[in-house]
């Protein structure tokens, strides 16, 4: 054969007969590489906990003693099939709004709350309904409440609103991410860290300044981003609770 009869692409005109099958089956090939590069690469990666509002559920009543870390929390002493006693509820509002003046004069009281919930992974959050119906002194004496201090620990993880977080927007990435956390934190939604790696058991856990206070004005600056962080742990009931030292804080390079 000539070099005149060798088979020869050309963009505008019919693929040669003899080419055709090669370029199909390198086709194929590409797209077989790709494909089974994403499964690996996938199958690598830890799944997801499912988030968001529990609708299934249905309206959630429980009663236990309100703590303020200073953001308020439900230890459960009176649960049910679905929230069983010794679970500790993030409180919330609707909308970018907390629960704080609702719960401030019931600090180390019995207390029956009413509302949705929203779970994701180890960490559960209540959204009350409004008003008296969805949080009011219940009746008997409160119960002394544990703390175990879990020593001082270095994190690695984001900061993020709990609301968010636990599936009542999408978590995302970026400035619309962090944008969106920053005012659910001003109205006073709980913050949480996402950890990296699980930590005693839990990738979640809620944050504090470092002597329990509200969360350092530092911090803000961090929401959304990939840092390190110092601060000493401790668990109340289910529920892990990092006094961060805002004074450590370091971004990590992704």
């Amino acid at each position: 054969m000539s070099d005149h009869d060798k088979p020869f692409f050309v963009g505008y005109l019919p693929i040669p007969a003899t080419l055709r099958k090669f370029l199909f089956l390198a086709a194929a090939l590409v797209v077989a590489i790709f494909l089974f590069t994403g499964l690996l690469i996938g199958s690598t990666q830890d799944e997801p906990a499912a988030s968001g509002f529990r609708f299934d559920y249905g309206r959630q009543t429980v009663t236990g003693v309100v703590e303020l870390t200073p953001y308020p929390l439900l230890r459960v002493t009176e649960g049910n099939d679905l929230i069983k006693p010794g679970k500790t509820l993030m409180l919330t509002a609707g909308g970018k709004s907390g629960v704080d003046m609702r719960a401030m004069g019931l600090e180390g009281q019995l207390a029956t709350v009413s509302g949705i919930i929203l779970q994701r992974g180890t960490i559960d959050m209540m959204q009350l309904r409004g008003g008296r119906q969805g949080i009011s002194a219940a009746e008997g004496d409160a119960p002394v409440m544990e703390t175990e201090p879990l020593g001082r620990w270095k994190v690695a993880g984001e900061n993020c609103d709990g609301k968010c977080l636990n599936g009542a927007m999408r978590p995302g990435r970026g400035l619309a991410h962090k944008a969106c956390a920053n005012l659910c934190l001003l109205g006073d939604v709980p913050p949480v860290f996402v950890s990296t790696q699980p930590i005693e058991g839990s990738d979640f856990m809620l944050i504090t300044g470092p002597d329990g206070t509200r969360l350092p004005q530092a911090a803000y600056d961090y929401i959304g981003q990939f840092i390190t962080v110092e601060g000493d742990l401790e668990r109340r009931g289910d529920m892990l609770i990092l006094r961060m030292d805002d004074t450590t804080m370091e971004l990590v390079d992704e």
